[in-house]
């Protein structure tokens, strides 16, 4: 009986689409190879859990893009993405040595295509980390009347009501204020990044 989840692309596709059932089966058919290969180079099962998953955050995002085109199996892609990870997290914890050697991301001679999507979810990351830092030093009231706005989609309206502003106006005004705040928090932080 043919299962619509059985081929790489059907996978992908379902991976795109957030279906349950298709990241299961990735799960299942890749963390065997993966598990052992972080095993055998120090980590445990807890390492394993962290950078299979960030792996997985990388092939969805990519997978969610109509332009992306997968070059190897998926497996290949994401032993790579994960050696490259596992790489890394040595190397911060200063376990390794400063450079990697020259065949970290290299297997049998082949080079992945996987750098620039990393090097791409390296650099979300952090620019969303400086964001939250920023969000942490705005202070109140700011940071709840941004987090209101752009993250629980309140209007102009609700904010003056719950913020006690006389009118929506006078809430704008603020929240025009406490972006400006932000955004010299984020770049101060992004230029010492």
């Amino acid at each position: 009986m043919y299962n619509p989840i059985d081929t790489e692309a059907s996978l992908l596709a379902g991976l795109a689409q957030g279906n349950r059932k298709a990241t299961e089966a990735i799960y299942k058919q890749h963390i065997r190879p993966i598990k052992s290969w972080i095993g055998q180079h120090g980590g445990d099962e807890d390492d394993v859990a962290d950078i299979f998953q960030e792996a997985m955050v990388v092939l969805y995002e990519k997978a969610q893009k109509d332009d992306f085109r997968l070059s190897c199996k998926i497996g290949t892609y994401l032993f790579a993405i994960c050696k490259h990870l596992w790489y890394k997290k040595l190397q911060k914890d200063q376990k390794a040595p400063d450079i990697l050697s020259t065949d970290a991301g290299l297997d049998e001679g082949k080079d992945w295509a996987y750098e620039d999507d990393l090097n791409a979810h390296t650099e979300r990351e952090t620019h969303y980390q400086l964001l939250h830092d920023a969000m942490e030093q705005l202070g109140e009231p700011c940071s709840s009347l941004l987090k209101a706005f752009y993250h629980n989609d309140k209007s102009m309206q609700e904010i003056a009501a719950e913020f006690g502003y006389t009118n929506p106006d006078n809430a704008k005004t603020q929240k025009y204020k406490c972006l400006t705040r932000l955004r010299k928090i984020f770049y101060v932080a992004k230029a010492k990044w």
